[in-house]
Formats: C-alpha cells, structure tokens, sequence
C-alpha cells in the first residue's frame, strides 16, 4: 500500500467511530507502517486508521519529528484516555481539514492506556503538544473532529471556510 489517500471532511467515515483491534496481525502492522509513511509524507503529528479508511482503534503520533531530528513514532492500539487534568487553548489542524485551524480547548495533561505492537498494554503519559495530540486522535477514533469541540457558529463558519477552500482548489 505505501503512502495513502487521507479521508477529507465531510466524508461519513470520519463521524464513524472505530471497532477494538483483536489480534495485532501482519495486516494491521502493514496498515500502522503505511499509517506511519503517509504522516510523515503528508506532514502531519499524527494520524487515524479512519482518516485513511480502516474503522480500526489505532493512532499514530510523532510530536517531535522534523527534518533535523529522528523519528519517534508513539503507536496507539485500543487507546483509552484514563486521565486529564489542566486545560490548554491552542491552535489545531487537521490532516483531513487541510488549511483551515482554530483555537481549541483540551486538557494540558492526559493518562492514556494503549497496546503496544507487541501486544503489550502500555501507559503513556501527554503533556502540552503531546497531550493534544493523543486528545485530537483519540477524538477520531471515537468518530469527532476537532471542529465538533467549536461552538455551532464557529463550527459552520470553519466548515464553510474548509469547503470553499476545496471547492475553489478543485477548480
């Protein structure tokens, strides 16, 4: 598969929340690998397996990539957020809403429970960037974009925004 397409806003998978992953078998590492290479490619932090068109609970996140630094992948498996604390106010993106972001409210530390790709289950402690992240693609996973988090007239303002945007690129 390689790189893939990313789901765009309004498709209907992105309101679709996502089914528990069983066995970590050799296609759901294929789909993490591809899931990994098309973040990188896109560029983006992180990813969901719906924003590329598998109803699987699996993110990948990489808060600290750049063109200078190494890649350090955090991959999600099954990932349920066990406690936040503090609140951050922040500008956020989406791959699947390319160049329209808003401020969003989240929490400034988050607790989450995960499975490794060895099958292991982890922990994983966000703060700041890190935290949002996990939050924004936990959200996906459950079928939310970041957007459902606005006030309704912010939300139809950003919506119109995104689609004449995309509207006025695919002319």
């Amino acid at each position: 598969m390689g790189i893939m397409p990313i789901v765009k806003f309004p498709d209907q998978v992105l309101s679709t929340p996502t089914k528990i992953v069983g066995a970590i078998n050799q296609e759901i590492k294929k789909i993490i690998e591809d899931m990994l290479e098309t973040m990188y490619k896109a560029p983006g932090i992180g990813l969901a397996a719906n924003q590329v068109g598998f109803a699987y609970r699996i993110a990948v996140i990489d808060v600290e990539h750049s063109d200078k630094k190494e890649k350090n992948p955090i991959i999600l498996i099954n990932p349920r957020i066990t406690s936040k604390e503090g609140e951050l106010f922040e500008d956020e993106g989406c791959l699947s809403l390319p160049g329209v972001s808003e401020k969003v409210k989240r929490f400034k530390r988050v607790t989450v429970t995960f499975t490794d790709l060895n099958g292991a289950l982890k922990t994983l402690v966000g703060e700041d960037l890190l935290a949002r992240a996990i939050q924004h693609e936990c959200d996906h996973l459950d079928g939310r974009l970041y957007i459902d988090r606005l006030s309704s007239l912010k939300r139809e303002f950003v919506k119109k925004r995104y689609l004449k945007a995309d509207e006025e690129s695919n002319e």
